[in-house]
């Protein structure tokens, strides 16, 4: 009896399943510490939500889950919050959204009960069980995803770290084999020299061992300076200290400005760099934190790249998202898999792929389903390029992310190795009247 009693239920969620999606999407654009997601279409919000759903209703219709269709729970579960990593969310945001859903199914549930009077207090109460779990299942998957994300974030910056240490040690031992030179060059003359300083300044040391000096601080130091600037952004945008100072811009003279200020650098390595955008673009933003995601990526991708160039674009977003826009660095370099960032990268990726495929379901009425195999399975740090990655870029990386989080802006990339690497940003065309600071939504 129960079972045809939940059968009926399932068929009704089922047709009930965009109203449930509606008032959800309702509950969350309207709670005032969930705005993250008034900026994203309504693909990219509902993402696996309609998932969520779909497997509560088979759930129903089928009395149990089979050990496949738990997996696909699951991963629909860890997609929803590798996807909300992507899109800028925080992890209460995360876990307060999907509160949301259990009010609205809970709502649903009351109304069946009260309109259907031959259905069974017992098989209302086995249906709500069956829904706060698979509820707390999906809050636990998805904050494992998330949380499993910040710990690659956290891992790229330790290896980076771990990597600048080694070269610290390098350098210390490249200074002791320089000052033993220096030693026996000038123990007839000047005896110990006490520092390297001594030893380049003084007019008796010799030719080869100053440009071992010069060569060893050239090589070491603008590479530990730019590792220490990173490392003191990330820390004030980790402890909230970066604020939007908003303005309306036209992004096309920004990012036409960046790239004319960036020519040398790119011709100095035998490569292009172009932009590419509409007559004028104007937008509401903050032009600084804009133009270091642009700089920080347009200068990774000319650093890796050995042939062809760089090329920047930007427009409005998509017809089905016309509240935001783009812009792009697109590089004809070795790819985004390997070295400290690889991780982070390969996450970003595959919520791309995924949101696209999301995408492309929800333009046809379907539901995307994730296994759970899929999601949380990153590129190693294994460099199979031929071009290595250097210390940085994995913290460079987050920053690009933080500071995307912090102008509510959506992280994509594209990397094929041998072919090159596609970023893309988009951000809302308009913030309201409201500032965000970094570690709090506005």
């Amino acid at each position: 009896m129960q079972a045809a009693e939940h059968l009926a239920l399932s068929a009704y969620l089922k047709r009930r399943r965009g109203a449930v999606l509606q008032a959800w999407r309702i509950a969350v654009t309207s709670d005032p510490t969930l705005t993250t997601g008034a900026a994203l279409p309504r693909a990219q919000l509902h993402d696996h939500i309609p998932a969520l759903l779909v497997d509560f209703e088979r759930r129903l219709a089928g009395g149990g889950l089979a050990a496949a269709d738990q997996k696909r729970q699951q991963g629909d579960a860890a997609a929803h919050g590798l996807h909300r990593w992507q899109q800028g969310f925080d992890l209460a945001e995360v876990t307060r959204e999907l509160g949301r859903l259990n009010e609205c199914v809970v709502v649903e549930l009351e109304e069946y009960a009260v309109a259907t009077h031959n259905i069974s207090p017992s098989a209302m109460a086995e249906a709500r069980r069956i829904w706060a779990q698979q509820c707390g299942d999906a809050v636990g998957a998805s904050v494992s995803q998330y949380f499993q994300l910040q710990q690659i974030e956290a891992t790229s910056h330790i290896r980076d770290l771990e990597q600048a240490l080694q070269s610290l040690r390098e350098l210390e031992r490249e200074r002791a084999r320089l000052w033993q030179q220096a030693a026996h060059d000038l123990r007839g003359n000047l005896g110990v020299v006490a520092t390297a300083t001594a030893g380049l300044a003084s007019p008796k040391a010799s030719e080869p061992m100053r440009n071992g000096f010069l060569r060893l601080l050239d090589r070491n130091v603008g590479s530990l300076s730019h590792l220490l600037n990173d490392v003191t952004s990330l820390a004030r945008l980790q402890g909230g200290l970066e604020h939007l100072q908003l303005e309306v811009i036209d992004v096309v003279t920004l990012l036409g400005v960046l790239c004319e200020d960036l020519q040398p650098h790119a011709q100095e390595r035998g490569l292009y760099l172009r932009f590419e955008g509409p007559a004028a673009l104007p937008v509401e933003g903050d032009a600084v934190k804009m133009r270091r995601i642009a700089q920080n990526l347009v200068i990774n991708a000319i650093k890796y790249t050995r042939t062809g160039g760089v090329t920047i674009r930007c427009g409005d977003g998509a017809s089905s998202d016309l509240d935001r826009w783009f812009f792009e660095v697109r590089d004809t370099g070795p790819g985004f898999h390997a070295g400290p960032g690889s991780q982070l990268a390969g996450a970003i990726e595959e919520a791309t792929e995924q949101a696209r495929q999301v995408a492309t379901d929800h333009a046809t009425g379907a539901v995307t389903h994730v296994n759970v195999d899929l999601t949380g399975t990153y590129p190693s740090s294994e460099d199979p390029r031929p071009v290595s990655q250097q210390v940085g870029e994995g913290i460079g990386l987050s920053i690009v992310k933080r500071l995307c989080d912090l102008l509510n802006a959506t992280t994509e990339l594209e990397s094929e190795i041998g072919v090159g690497t596609v970023f893309r940003i988009l951000l809302p065309r308009s913030y309201g009247d409201v500032t965000t600071a970094a570690g709090g939504r506005r």
